[in-house]
């Protein structure tokens, strides 16, 4: 075959090659647009998922944190007319069979009664979580640390307004940052981690979830999103099963407050209207209703001391129910009050 002929012939050959080439080479390419937008799809059912399973916990802990810190809050009424009474005994330690509380200081009632309000004020345009951060740390404690001292030496229950709000951000910072805190910036950044559902409430594994970005290559990226769809999977169902709990601890919580408040319309009207207030011309039913009530504060007050998460031990584990404690004052609460 002369030389010209041959040339166009290899020619034409490397053409059909290479567009064999070229059409297994558009196939790769689709195929890979093709996992790439699968995974993409899976990742952002992942995430839907995910913010809905959160959205719900952070409401059911929300109810629950706001029914503790206005339980705290209550308290202010029952340290007044307590106080009222003269002569009264000490109410120490309790225990039965069915119920046991440690001794409590009265004062301590009090001032964490106050620093549920305060908390209560400030936290009015904190986002969805921020109350049910407090349930998850124990809003008694949250209460505590609240009733503490501005930076400026000013008690914060004397104040009020912005000055409130950031006097109890800072406190919540660990001071102002003259004083070597975190201010009222690092304050407002711990509501944001409870808003956010993080922290306490989920754990470190979160972050990772929030700021993964997908690989470059395809098949990588959906073997990212599969493992990935795993940890949501379980995180959805620590989500659940920490709901179930806050609804369980919530119905039995607010039982029990709906005893106490009872009582405490009852002592009221001894101590208020009927004008008792020394301890010895109490009648038998007058001492037991105190010593009852005393009780009901009690338990309340430690029930809302209850951390409902515990912090995982692992960098980026999820964080583990409080299921001892919550079951201990379950069962207490309901052998005693039927709740």
């Amino acid at each position: 075959m002369p030389l010209p002929l041959l040339i166009v012939a290899g020619t034409g050959l490397a053409g059909i090659f290479g567009i064999k080439q070229a059409a297994h080479g558009v196939e790769n390419l689709n195929k890979a647009q093709n996992t790439m937008e699968e995974a993409q799809k899976l990742h952002q059912r992942c995430m839907d998922l995910f913010e809905r399973k959160n959205k719900s916990t952070s409401r059911d802990m929300d109810k629950l944190g706001k029914l503790e810190l206005e339980i705290l809050q209550s308290f202010n009424e029952f340290s007044e007319v307590f106080e009222k009474i003269k002569s009264k005994p000490k109410f120490e330690e309790y225990s039965n069979n069915d119920l046991e509380l440690p001794k409590y200081d009265v004062e301590e009632i009090k001032e964490v009664s106050i620093g549920a309000g305060v908390l209560l004020g400030a936290i009015g345009g904190a986002g969805l979580g921020a109350v049910g951060g407090f349930a998850a740390s124990g809003a008694t404690s949250a209460a505590v640390i609240a009733f503490g001292t501005a930076s400026t030496g000013t008690p914060i229950v004397s104040l009020s307004g912005m000055a409130l709000t950031n006097a109890t951000l800072a406190t919540l910072g660990g001071g102002s940052l003259a004083s070597g805190g975190g201010g009222i910036l690092l304050g407002t950044m711990v509501l944001d981690a409870a808003t956010l559902g993080a922290g306490l409430m989920i754990g470190g594994i979160v972050f990772n979830l929030a700021g993964k970005k997908l690989s470059a290559k395809a098949d990588k990226a959906l073997e990212q999103v599969k493992d990935e769809e795993i940890q949501v999977k379980e995180i959805c169902e620590y989500l659940a099963e920490l709901s179930e709990v806050s609804e369980n601890y919530y119905t039995v919580l607010s039982g029990v407050n709906e005893h106490y408040k009872r009582h405490m319309r009852a002592l009221k009207t001894v101590v208020l209207l009927k004008g008792h207030t020394d301890w010895n011309t109490f009648a038998d039913d007058e001492k037991r209703l105190t010593h009852n009530t005393v009780l009901l504060v009690n338990l309340l007050y430690n029930m809302c001391k209850v951390k409902l998460v515990l912090k995982s031990d692992k960098e980026n584990g999820i964080n583990e129910i409080n299921m001892v404690e919550v079951d201990k004052f379950i069962h207490q609460a309901k052998a005693k009050y039927n709740v």
